[in-house]
């Protein structure tokens, strides 16, 4: 039988995990200053978004420090089994299927045998789970606890405490971070965010905020002219990325800045690029205030082509209602774009104060940050702009300080299982006494896996790497700043 583990790994079909059982892992840390490092999500190449870019670039800055890094997602499509990516990136597309924005039906014990093979065989010394949602990344750390490997877990999403959706991810977030080895978080708000939802002390925490690729993300080589100020947005058009304020903000705008030639008026002129259940209203907000003329809506955008629609712009414009750390916002202000923004979550965090305009969530707020950011255009030099966001974010710095997080995490002490309980029962009444329940029958179920194929049995992958990883600040020749890890 096939199997996604065979020697060759150019097979693209995987079997069901019956298949592919797995085994042991006592000795899984070993030699501290090269690590090999399984990151695990949902969200993942194919996919764009802004967990999926951190992973690619992260990885790749990672091997060009020296280290072995694996990816493990779920499979999209036909794209199953093992494949490779630049730089010598491994990624296991496991066969599960996505049920719910992207993620995988959680099955508590079905991903075991899967992920035990994997660890194993790739010879894995630290597991680093990305993102609260994701279904696969909270059942990886179980495992990965159990089966005695360090644990380091991403967040990068703000949650509220409230609704119904929010109450229930804040008891599984409790439930992994229980006995997680260290956390990181993109911004300092969202590092608050995660300590309250989780109850995770403090100190375990450290902020590591995201980067940009800068040598994908440049000026246009020639200044816009100002005679027509264009507003860019790129956005997914849903609620929590604020598309209902577009809708009343854009119209005002177009009322303040009418579309006349007269000499003294400044002419304005949206880009939307997104699609998402809100763009139904905003071509009708368009239609209804005869703005065809002045509102361009492109649909999705590929991520190939942000940057060429970015350099059409002099403004972006950020209107989230939430965000842990705002991506778009590096990559418009890399492109030499002036950012109008929202402030909420670790947006006021992305950028100095000269190169951001920020307003509350309210339409009327944000018409006179767009008025302002207009009348401060003339200052703002795309190029200089660009060359300070090479300087203020780099993925080589994430990557080194992610290093610090890693050889933490790996100095932790080992604890047997009546030492884990010991962390769940504090969850909760009955949630304590649930989660306990569950990792016991997780030890027991790996152990019974180890009973029935040793981990001498697994055939182990030859490391494989290539001397150029695509780390995107040494394309550019770009220089580490050796910055510490904020904690």
């Amino acid at each position: 039988m096939g199997s996604i583990f065979d020697s060759s790994e150019t097979s693209t079909h995987v079997p069901q995990t019956s298949s592919v059982i797995i085994v042991e892992t006592s000795d899984a840390m070993g030699d501290q200053k090269r690590h090999k490092i399984l990151m695990v999500s949902d969200f993942f190449y194919p996919n764009f978004g802004g967990v999926e870019n951190h992973i690619y670039y992260l990885s790749q800055c990672l091997l060009k420090l020296g280290h072995k890094v694996v990816v493990l997602t779920h499979a999209y499509g036909n794209r199953s089994g093992v494949r490779y990516m630049t730089g010598g990136l491994k990624v296991y597309y496991i066969p599960w299927k996505p049920f719910l924005m992207q993620n995988t039906l959680p099955t508590f014990y079905g991903t075991l045998p899967i992920m035990r093979t994997i660890l194993i065989r790739e010879k894995i010394t630290l597991v680093h789970g990305h993102q609260a949602f994701s279904t696969l990344c909270h059942e990886a750390l179980m495992h990965a606890r159990t089966m005695g490997y360090k644990v380091v877990f991403t967040d990068h999403s703000l949650y509220g405490f409230a609704d119904v959706g929010s109450i229930h991810m804040n008891k599984v977030l409790q439930f992994t971070l229980a006995d997680v080895s260290q956390a990181i978080c993109v911004s300092h708000t969202s590092k608050e965010n995660t300590v309250l939802r989780s109850g995770l002390p403090p100190e375990k925490v450290f902020v590591i905020p995201n980067a940009v690729d800068t040598a994908m993300f440049r000026p246009a080589p020639e200044k816009l002219s100002q005679d027509e100020i264009v507003i860019v947005v790129i956005s997914r058009l849903v609620y929590r990325k604020g598309a209902d304020l577009l809708v009343e903000v854009i119209p005002d705008v177009c009322r303040l800045f009418p579309n006349t030639h007269h000499l003294t008026r400044l002419m304005v002129r949206f880009i939307v690029g997104g699609d998402g259940p809100k763009r139904v209203r905003l071509e009708e907000m368009r239609e209804r205030n005869s703005l065809q003329d002045r509102v361009e809506m492109l649909g999705a955008v590929p991520h190939a082509r942000v940057q060429s629609v970015l350099i059409s712009g002099h403004i972006f414009l950020n209107s989230s209602l939430t965000e842990a750390f705002c991506i778009a916002i590096l990559e418009a202000a890399s492109c030499g774009l002036l950012t109008v923004s929202t402030r909420v979550g670790g947006v006021p965090e992305v950028l100095p104060d000269d190169m951001i305009v920020l307003a509350e969530p309210d339409p009327s707020d944000m018409v006179r940050a767009i008025t302002k950011a207009i009348s401060i255009l003339p200052k703002i030099d795309p190029q200089v702009m660009h060359l300070r966001m090479k300087k203020l974010y780099s993925w080589h710095d994430v990557a080194k300080r992610t290093e610090i997080v890693y050889d933490r995490a790996l100095g932790c002490p080992n604890q047997n299982l009546l030492d884990r309980l010991s962390r769940y029962l504090p969850c909760g009444s009955w949630a304590g006494k649930l989660f306990c329940f569950v990792m016991i029958i997780d030890f027991l179920f790996c152990r019974f896996l180890q009973l029935w194929q040793p981990a001498e049995d697994i055939e182990e992958a030859p490391d494989f790497s290539l001397p150029n990883s695509q780390c995107p600040e040494f394309k550019e020749g770009g220089s580490l700043r050796s910055r510490q890890v904020s904690s």
